[in-house]
Parts: C-alpha cells; structure tokens; sequence
C-alpha cells in the first residue's frame, strides 16, 4: 500500500518539502536501528483537530533515548510546538502523527558516540492497520518469540527491535491471518507485533505486564483507565496461550489500531466477538479521542 504524502516534514527544526526530507545512505540508524519512534493520532472534534496524549507520548520519546543514551536535541516542549505546526502546514484534520530520531550520517561502526542525531515528525493520512470489518480479526501465534526483556528493554520504543515484529506479522499474513500473537521466552503472553493484548473472562479485564516483554502501551494505559471509569474490574499479570483460548472475550489495542476485537485465535472462536466489555470499551476509546467525554479531554491537545 502506498504512502499517502502530505506536503512537508518536520527535520531538525524547519519545515521541508516531503520528497526533500533526506538522509544519507550511510546513516548509522539504517544500518544497526538506533534509533526511537513513536506513532500519536491526530483525530477531528468539535472544537477542531486535536492530538491524542501527545505530551505521553514525546515524554516516552524522551524516555526511549535516554534508555538507548541517545542525545535528543529538543525538550518535549520544543516536539509539542513542532507538532502542531506540522499539523497545521499539511492542513490535517485527522491523522497519523510519526515522531523519529535516529543517529544519522557521522561515523560507521557499532560505537554509536560519534554519530549525530536527526529528529523528524512526519503526518500524513492512514488508516487503522487491522483490517476490523467489525467482526474482529483472526490472530496466529508467531513461531518467532519476543525480544528477551533483558536482551533489548521493552520500556524503549526503539526502531532495531521492530524487525521482530516485521518477521511475525510477514509469516501470519502469509499464512492467511491478520495479526500474529507473540510469545515470550518463557512462553507467556507478550503482545502482538504492533498492539498490546487483553482478555476478558467473568467480567475481568486482564493484559500482561511489561516483562513479559510488551511495550507499555499509551492505548493500553488508555484502556486500563477507561475500564476503571466503566467499573470494569482490571489485573496487570502474567498469561498463558491457553488463557487466551479460555477467554470469554480477546481485543488489542494500539494506536495505529485503535480497539480491534479478536474473532478468533489460532482457528478457535472466540465465543463473542466483538463482546460486551469490548464493545463498552471500544465505544469509550471513541468517545475520549473525539472529546465527546469531557472527562478525558485532559488527554486532547488542540491543533488550532
């Protein structure tokens, strides 16, 4: 599928045309993945284009770099302004946000001290990346296991890691699924390649913790605080294959999803889909990122 283009680019301070946002070929983040991302959604309320916890998830960017001793140049206050006046410039609605900083052209090798950091934002028009009919989608566990969390932490967005989920996603869709469930070392419950995983069973809402070696979703917060505002009870613990079987209700969440129910799981059905607590939550999520819930507009910061 082809990348819709907007009209400019946020890179290293100024607004470039988007075909001109360049780097070398010989950019140490192309070639060993230090580098850090993260994907924030632009959505329309009534009040105009807002985006969707930024300053979680520039905070997290922060964070990533810190964790990789990666030197960010700008504060999460410098990324918040270049971020609304991208959105602005491409005149976006709604859309989806890409905030990146890699180590660039400057030394080759696996020291990374010597090479200097390139920081973009990047927003352009995309679609959810589950193909949700509204049904849900049918997920495969991946023959491939999680990066260790004491290999590669999972607390860091980094871009290196992602190849783990590239080579999971690639075997479900050849094998004619929409998503691949990824297992830890041990054989837990991790996450899927791009989207934290929750169950339901007798009314209980259950998601495993980060070492397990899931990233600590900012959808996946979202969703823990908006079950708490619906009275669903919630347990951050460790789960087995088989829980998931067992499950009354399967959903993931990210941001380039949303909330997606699961239909099935390894060709076993799910006995609803999408279930109850799913949809209650998938109507909340919608609710909070379009500002119809005043409780959670805290979460909107306006475009203009």
């Amino acid at each position: 599928m082809a990348l819709p283009e907007a009209s400019t680019i946020w890179m290293d301070g100024a607004l470039v045309p988007w075909q001109q946002a360049r780097t070398h070929v010989l950019t140490h983040g192309l070639h060993y993945g230090t580098g850090v991302l993260e994907g924030t959604r632009v959505f329309e309320t009534a009040d105009g284009p807002a985006v969707f916890r930024l300053p979680e998830h520039l905070r997290r960017l922060d964070r990533s770099a810190r964790m990789l001793r990666m030197e960010l140049p700008y504060s999460v206050e410098d990324l918040t302004k270049a971020t609304v006046e991208l959105v602005r410039a491409n005149g976006h609605r709604s859309c989806y946000l890409r905030h990146f900083a890699f180590l660039g052209y400057g030394s080759m090798g696996l020291d990374m001290r010597f090479s200097p950091t390139t920081t973009a934002i990047a927003s352009w028009q995309w679609q959810s990346q589950l193909p949700d009919s509204g049904g849900g989608i049918r997920v495969k566990t991946s023959s491939w296991r999680r990066n260790d969390p004491n290999a590669v932490p999972p607390a860091a967005k980094a871009t290196g890691p992602y190849l783990n989920s590239v080579l999971a996603r690639r075997e479900a869709s050849d094998a004619g699924y929409d998503e691949a469930l990824l297992l830890g070392s041990d054989g837990s419950v991790s996450e899927c390649t791009g989207e934290n995983v929750f169950l339901v069973r007798d009314g209980v809402l259950r998601t495993p913790p980060s070492s397990a070696g899931a990233l600590e979703g900012i959808t996946q917060d979202t969703v823990l605080e908006l079950a708490a505002g619906l009275g669903v009870p919630v347990r951050v613990e460790g789960l087995l294959r088989s829980d998931l079987y067992a499950a009354d209700e399967v959903f993931l969440c990210g941001t380039a999803a949303g909330v997606v129910p699961v239909r099935s799981l390894d060709d076993r059905e799910l006995p609803s889909s999408p279930g109850p607590v799913t949809e209650r939550l998938r109507e909340a999520y919608e609710a909070a990122v379009s500002g119809e819930d005043p409780r959670y507009r805290r979460w909107l910061t306006p475009v203009g």
